[in-house]
């Protein structure tokens, strides 16, 4: 199913649904697709919220996880949300990190999936070897447990953007400024209720990642997910799901 891309101002967004209000940001080579279970499934009960977040179109000085964290905060301001659940995976997890200590107010709950913001094996710094296409597929198959969930669309993607030269420096800078933003002990800061939902076998941001965060994030709880890699919304949707559906359920903004 395709989305309507909807526009505010210079912002572009899509929203699916009716209900209480679950923003979700996505990471590096984010698409819709990868969170299109996850939408279809909770367009049922919530306002689904996805901004698209502009990886490529902030100057270099503001091509950071800092930048990407001013345009979520002006976006959510112009879109009156007042309270809400927010959603991060990868580095749009590290993004929600930074928003939230900033915002806890509107973060009513907080879930992260395969969140940077600690420790991450930088896919970044490697990725420009341009033209390889066999390369590219590689790298893109170590997201996943399962190699065959990097489809042929999503690597030819994934291929595209290492292949323009702006595009893929936009993507080394966002991929160093992650590293350089490790948030550290201000994560005991955040108070809102966290939900950790990880790949046993991500090699990204590896389980020692998750567990480090659960320690750190004091009112936080932890779900593994075994044969899944760095982005368990695609890769295995229906449980991810499940852990997503019930941790909202619990946590309602009423």
């Amino acid at each position: 199913m395709e989305y309507e891309i909807k526009s505010l101002g210079k912002f572009k967004y899509v929203e699916e649904g009716v209900g209480e209000p679950l923003v979700l940001l996505h990471g590096l080579f984010g698409a819709l697709s990868n969170f299109r279970d996850l939408v279809d499934y909770f367009k049922q009960t919530h306002q689904v919220i996805i901004p698209m977040l502009p990886l490529y179109d902030l100057s270099l000085l503001e091509t950071s996880v800092s930048g990407l964290q001013r345009h979520v905060s002006k976006f959510i301001e112009a879109r009156g949300l007042d309270k809400f659940h927010l959603l991060g995976n990868s580095l749009g997890g590290h993004i929600a990190l930074v928003y939230t200590l900033k915002h806890q107010e509107k973060v009513h709950t907080l879930t992260l999936t395969g969140s940077s913001g600690l420790f991450e094996n930088g896919m970044g710094e490697t990725y420009p070897k341009r033209g390889d296409a066999e390369f590219i597929r590689r790298k893109t198959e170590l997201t996943f447990y399962d190699p065959k969930v990097a489809t042929d669309e999503l690597v030819d993607e994934v291929y595209s953007i290492v292949n323009n030269r702006i595009k893929a420096l936009k993507i080394i800078s966002l991929a160093k400024s992650a590293i350089r933003h490790n948030l550290g002990d201000e994560l005991k800061e955040i108070k809102s209720p966290t939900c950790l939902i990880w790949g046993l076998n991500d090699t990204i941001t590896p389980p020692i990642v998750a567990e480090e965060f659960k320690k750190l994030l004091t009112n936080s709880e932890l779900h593994w997910i075994d044969k899944c890699g760095h982005a368990p919304m695609m890769e295995v949707p229906a449980e991810f799901n499940t852990i997503l559906g019930k941790f909202l359920s619990e946590h309602k903004l009423a």
